[in-house]
């Protein structure tokens, strides 16, 4: 990790359908409401969320670069996308991020990525949006990255990043499939559905428009989430998978200065959700937190 590079992530809810942000090819002249950290060298990314009696529910990692490490945060909005409650809701001693929520079999659930335990988990609501329990049945066959799943046909589908090789976490998409959501989930194919550091990597919900399945995936060719290509397929493909390049999506303009990265883009009913990124280089206090660390491993 680059001490002398800072990424600052921030979450946004774009008043709009996910199928309308797509067709236009980007967020001009529509209304987002921005949520930031409230504490300096942290961050707000990967944003996902749903409609629940009334109120928008957005989970996102929080990151704090003093502890190198991301736990899952909700925030409650009201229908005017106020925020009315926050509070940290999963925490684990390994990092945590894509916070994949949404439900299924009358429950709700959260696939959030967590590969450096070595594992997959899935998260089900004991009571929505502050407790969670891990689902102890359900197995997967790599610590997937930005896991995002699907239903069609009747079974589950999971769209991930595999933690290896480690040039892979960028660049290499895979998908596998279960009868049922705990499992028994296998890979459709031993190799990547997709290689390319312009589109792989998940970045956000595969939703449905005019008839392809349509799935946000993370351009990493100049800068890690530096903007969103959209690829496209048809539903009834998804065993033997034909993918083409929609539209690219950057982070809007207007946004300065948190323009130069934007990597989720996520479905909540008439809203869709995203974050955008801004660099800091050479940030004092980011230099000063790091050489403290360094100093304290040194002593031992």
């Amino acid at each position: 990790m680059d001490m002398f590079v800072t990424e600052l992530w921030r979450i946004g809810i774009v008043q709009a359908p996910i199928q309308q942000v797509a067709s236009a090819g980007g967020f001009d002249n529509l209304p987002i409401t921005w949520i930031e950290a409230d504490r300096t060298l942290c961050f707000l990314a990967d944003p996902f969320g749903l409609w629940h009696n009334g109120y928008l529910y957005v989970f996102a990692e929080a990151y704090d670069y003093r502890t190198r490490r991301g736990d899952i945060m909700v925030f409650v909005l009201d229908a005017n996308f106020t925020v009315i409650e926050k509070r940290t809701v999963l925490a684990e001693p390994w990092h945590l991020s894509y916070p994949c929520v949404f439900e299924a079999d009358g429950e709700i659930w959260m696939l959030p990525e967590g590969y450096k335990s070595g594992t997959l988990t899935l998260y089900r609501a004991t009571d929505f949006p502050w407790q969670w329990e891990k689902v102890p049945e359900f197995s997967f066959p790599c610590a997937g990255i930005d896991p995002s799943p699907f239903f069609a046909d009747g079974c589950w589908w999971i769209f991930y990043t595999p933690p290896a090789p480690r040039e892979a976490r960028t660049s290499a998409l895979m998908l596998a499939r279960a009868d049922t959501l705990t499992g028994r989930w296998e890979n459709v194919s031993p190799q990547p559905i997709r290689q390319d550091k312009r589109g792989a990597r998940m970045g956000g919900t595969p939703f449905l428009q005019e008839g392809k399945l349509i799935l946000p995936t993370q351009d990493c060719s100049q800068t890690y989430g530096g903007a969103l290509q959209l690829l496209e397929m048809s539903p009834a493909s998804l065993a033997n998978p034909v993918l083409t390049a929609g539209c690219r999506l950057t982070a809007p303009a207007s946004n300065a200065p948190f323009t130069t990265g934007l990597h989720t883009l996520s479905a909540a009913g008439n809203v869709t959700l995203i974050d955008t990124k801004k660099t800091l280089i050479g940030s004092p206090q980011r230099i000063a937190v790091d050489l403290r660390r360094a100093v304290r491993k040194w002593l031992g």
